[in-house]
């Protein structure tokens, strides 16, 4: 054994060296001892609601889940009186919960109660199954309640309280028969339940089921209630005993393996990179199944990743390639579609040149379909002409990083955050966007005293439950974060040491910061001066200080700026270099990180080595057999902007709706209409697609194998879990199929050839390869050629010459404002329940009920200064273009401020109303800097909030079960007091 403190303890006679402070439930679960346990869970911790696990510990009866090991425990499973309290605890749990195991959809060799029971080796039961007086409760659109199968374990309390931390659901104990309430006691679909589904992944039997389950899994099944009703009774009737009843659903269990499959994928919406195994059956999507193997998200998911999958099976997907003829489009075969793409392209290069073309990529695709979009780009045609969608998010904080510390992700891991003593929010709803990882800082605040600071013009979930929040005027963010550097500085309060030893260019910082006086901060920003200073004594006291970002800092034309403040104010701090601290850009879609990773960025090759690079280049040249172009290429915003020109005459998208997602779609789309040439590439005939040539049918994350890398830089595998849709193929198909009608030298037969050759070219993915990757493994870059991750950053120092970061400095001036005219500004971001611009979420039934239109919201005051209420039908009209949306009255927002969702569709696209204006260094669309006027359409109508929308829900906040409130009751007595009572 390595030497560490351990403790000694004597388990049925037999020394065992253990962990100090280790769960004793788990200490025993190492060894050869069977205890048994329904309500613990290793994710969970200790919730004592069962009472199987009873052991006697020092002569005494106890809960093990309940007791930490100590020096010199003496614990004792299987003497006579201890097994006695265990069946009456399992007796108690049969009490509650009716085996009706073959007949049941559970049954899938997983179900907790019947796994401990068959281990027990229990026969019989003492009491008979008693109902309860209480309906199922169906009302939901993902899952169900019986409270007739429930145990009363609280595990989905636990989890709703204290992992997922929406706090919805709880235990009252108060009632005549306790049951598991919502709220305030109302139906699970009038409450504040967000659809996680955690419940239904922690259950340890069918209580709370996904009702993707129902009625589909067991061969028995597929029945009506009174039908199954009747099967139950004839059951019990003839499985006399469990035994034979254990037999019986045991072979039946076996049988549903056969035809249920269950396979690993990552998850195909946010860059939190949640990963689970699918349940299918043939092409119908049981369930999703997450677990503590998960790497990002251990038993933890959202409404999207847990049930947003109806997309998949969508009659609106594509299934031939389209080719315009005329006004209108004909569907083809493939080898016609690939071969009229590539003629065209071939002709367009021959006649104006490779650099007239232009390829945007897909953040929803996968790392090697990345890598093989850049490589036709610039081996097959010859242009660094090739971007994605990180340009409209993350590419400013990327750039923030890159100026700073040298590496343009995650400085840590999910787990540093957790490990935060303090976590900074900036410009990022967290919990919408980024919901488990959002758990994660909300479970340690809640039970670990971490602190919260938010800033957002926006009152959100998480700025609800801030330790301070913060709403700076928008586009002011680098101000306070300077101004509170200066403040740190002036009074030497900075990480000298770490200065000293580990960051370059500190006077020419120190004289940057000049201007950015508390006044000053104060002023531009709207925050006191008081509050600054509090906010950057607390920093300076922190021991590890996290900072997290997304769009509100990104989306503004001082995009970079303002990350490169957020870096080099940790950077002042020492906030590297150690775990629970670091800069943390959180990256919207799974793949926008594994996106640009991979090369499809006009300035970079895979592993960010720049194209003016000459042995770079080289390297590349030889491996692939061309010239490939020294000077980047044209971006995204570059690329619309030379349609206009006349400089770009084709494009080839993917798996990309530009012409809603991209600012100033007016501008946009008047620029496709421009093309010579434009393919699509997509699942779906988006908005992009209505003005392309050829419309190409893809596969989703779902219907292919390859990797996605997250906003942790963590790749990961992800399986085919269906075959692709007849008809479509894989992105990485399709483009090797157009490569070899060009002539290009391809022969893939599967993703994992596509990495090996990444990594054998690229520096940052040198040990990458899919045997590290197999199953729930994965690696966060950069991985070295022994398969050397990093998932924290810089222990050895930053990727710079002599290994030191550098501090950069910066000024600011105010960019954007409203004005008398546009005197309102709108704000946009992401909601839970859609993704982005909703082409996957809003065909998805369950999640359309819960929120099926777009909405504006406008602040209390100003509703009453316009004279409009809740369903006002409003126009918004900017200097680009004009919206009309319905209203939401909400104290979300202030004064004059608006929001719209990404999601908004149709003539409430939130895009009609952006402009050209973009961050000055990358080009990043300034999203977030949107002057508007308002006109009233209709003072007042239906709200487009539904009632039943989690938003007008009552959350009822505790921690764990208060099983102390069980304990209290007159009709509980502890197992092993009726044990000792019994004698």
């Amino acid at each position: 054994m390595l030497e560490r403190d351990h403790t000694v303890i004597t388990l049925n006679g037999k020394e065992y060296l253990a962990d100090p402070g280790q769960n004793l439930l788990d200490f025993i679960n190492t060894t050869e001892e069977q205890v048994p346990q329904i309500c613990y869970n290793e994710s969970l911790g200790p919730i004592e609601t069962c009472d199987t696990c009873l052991v006697q510990i020092n002569g005494e009866l106890q809960r093990a889940c309940g007791m930490k090991v100590e020096a010199g425990m003496k614990v004792q499973t299987q003497l006579p009186h201890v097994h006695k309290a265990q069946k009456e605890s399992l007796d108690r749990i049969l009490e509650n919960h009716e085996l009706y195991c073959t007949v049941c959809d559970y049954n899938n060799g997983d179900c907790e109660i019947h796994n401990t029971m068959a281990e027990f080796g229990l026969e019989h039961q003492s009491r008979p199954f008693e109902e309860k007086p209480y309906n199922r409760d169906d009302s939901g659109p993902f899952y169900r309640y019986d409270p007739d199968q429930c145990i009363l374990c609280g595990r989905c309390v636990e989890v709703c309280q204290d992992v997922q931390v929406n706090e919805t659901l709880t235990i009252d104990w108060e009632r005549q028969q306790p049951r598991v309430i919502w709220d305030n006691d109302v139906p699970m679909d009038q409450s504040s339940c967000v659809n996680c589904g955690q419940c239904s992944t922690v259950c340890p039997c069918n209580a709370m089921m996904e009702k993707g389950m129902e009625r589909e899994a067991g061969f028995l099944t597929d029945q009506e209630p009174g039908i199954l009703k009747s099967m139950i009774e004839m059951t019990k009737k003839v499985e006399t005993g469990y035994g034979p009843l254990f037999a019986v659903s045991d072979s039946e269990a076996a049988m549903r393996e056969e035809r249920i499959k269950k396979t690993k994928t990552v998850c195909t919406y946010c860059g939190v990179g949640c990963s689970f195994d699918v349940w299918t059956k043939d092409r119908k999507i049981l369930k999703v199944e997450p677990n503590a193997e998960s790497p990002a998200n251990g038993i933890s998911t959202c409404i999207k990743g847990k049930f947003g999958w109806d997309y998949v099976n969508s009659e609106e997907r594509l299934t031939k390639p389209l080719i315009r003829r005329g006004d209108a489009f004909e569907e083809v075969e493939w080898d016609e579609a690939i071969s009229y793409v590539a003629s065209r392209f071939k002709e367009i290069k021959e006649k104006r040149g490779a650099d007239d073309i232009g390829f945007i990529s897909s953040s929803k695709a996968t790392n090697e379909e990345s890598y093989l979009m850049q490589k036709l780009s610039r081996q097959i045609i010859g242009t660094n002409n090739v971007d994605n969608c990180s340009r409209y998010c993350q590419t400013p904080a990327t750039k923030g990083l890159f100026r700073t510390v040298g590496h343009g992700g995650d400085s840590g891991s999910i787990e540093d955050i957790a490990k935060a003593d303090l976590v900074i929010t900036i410009g990022s709803n967290t919990a919408e966007s980024h919901p488990v990882l959002a758990s994660r800082i909300k479970r340690s605040q809640k039970l670990f005293g971490q602190k919260l600071f938010v800033f957002d013009i926006r009152k959100h979930e998480m700025a609800t439950r801030a330790d301070r929040f913060y709403q700076p005027k928008s586009g002011t963010d680098l101000v306070w974060i300077s101004a509170v550097s200066k403040y740190i500085l002036d009074r030497g309060l900075e990480d000298r040491t770490f200065i000293d030893e580990w960051v370059n260019g500190f006077e020419e910082y120190r004289q940057s910061l000049e201007q950015f006086t508390m006044e000053y901060a104060s002023n531009l920003t709207g925050i006191p001066e008081g509050e600054l200073i509090d906010v950057a004594e607390d920093i300076a006291r922190s021991g590890k200080v996290s900072v997290c970002w997304a769009m509100g800092v990104t989306q503004h034309m001082r995009g970079s700026d303002t990350s490169t403040a957020i870096s080099n104010l940790l950077l002042l701090t020492g906030n590297y270099r150690k775990e629970g601290c670091g800069a943390y850009p959180l990256r919207g879609h799974n793949n926008v990180q594994g996106c640009s990773d991979f090369g499809s960025i006009p300035n970079f090759f895979p592993g960010y080595e720049e194209t003016t690079d000459d042995e770079v280049r080289s390297r590349y040249e030889e491996a692939w057999n061309c010239e490939i172009p020294k000077e980047a290429g044209k971006d995204n915003h570059q690329m619309i902007e030379a349609i206009h020109d006349g400089n770009l005459s084709s494009m080839f998208v993917i798996g990309e709706d530009t012409g809603i997602v991209d600012a100033n779609i007016n501008y946009v789309t008047a620029a496709f209409e421009k093309l010579d040439f434009f393919v699509v590439q997509d699942l779906f005939f988006t908005k992009t697609a209505e003005y392309a040539d050829v419309v190409l049918p893809a596969s989703p994350s779902l219907e292919k194998e390859g990797t996605f890398t997250n906003t942790e830089r963590r790749i990961q595998r992800l399986y085919k879990v269906l075959d692709p849709l007849p008809g479509s193929k894989p992105d990485w198909e399709i483009l090797q199929l157009i490569a070899q009608e060009l002539g290009g030298d391809w022969n893939y037969d599967h993703p994992s050839e596509i990495m090996d050759e990444a990594a054998s070219l690229a520096p940052l993915f040198a040990g990458v390869s899919y045997e590290r990757l197999e199953g729930y493994d994965s690696l966060q870059w950069p991985v070295a050629a022994d398969g050397t991750d990093e998932p924290l950053l810089f222990l050895d120092g930053f990727p710079f010459e002599d290994r030191k970061a550098k501090f950069f400095p910066l000024d600011f001036e105010l960019d954007y404002d409203t004005s008398e005219e546009y005197d309102l500004h709108v704000n946009n971001g992401r909601l839970l329940e859609h993704f982005h611009e909703g082409n996957m979420t809003y065909k998805v039934e369950g999640i359309v009920k819960k929120t099926p239109n777009p909405f504006i919201e406008v602040s209390e005051e100003l509703a009453r200064e316009r004279k409009i209420h809740e369903g006002a039908e409003i126009k918004l009209i900017s200097e680009a273009g004009e919206a009309t949306g319905v209203v939401t009255v909400t104290d979300r927002v202030r004064g004059n401020e608006l929001f719209i969702p990404m999601s908004a569709n149709g003539k409430s696209a939130v895009n009609f109303l952006t402009d050209n204006r973009v961050d000055k260094d990358t080009n990043t669309p300034a999203y977030k800097e949107i002057a508007v006027r308002m006109e009233v359409v209709k003072k007042k109508g239906k709200s487009p909030i539904p009632t039943n929308n989690h938003r007008r829900g009552q959350p009822v906040p505790q921690v764990g079960v208060k099983v102390e409130e069980k304990w209290e009751r007159e009709d509980y007595i502890f197992p092993g007091d009726q044990v000792n009572k019994d004698g």
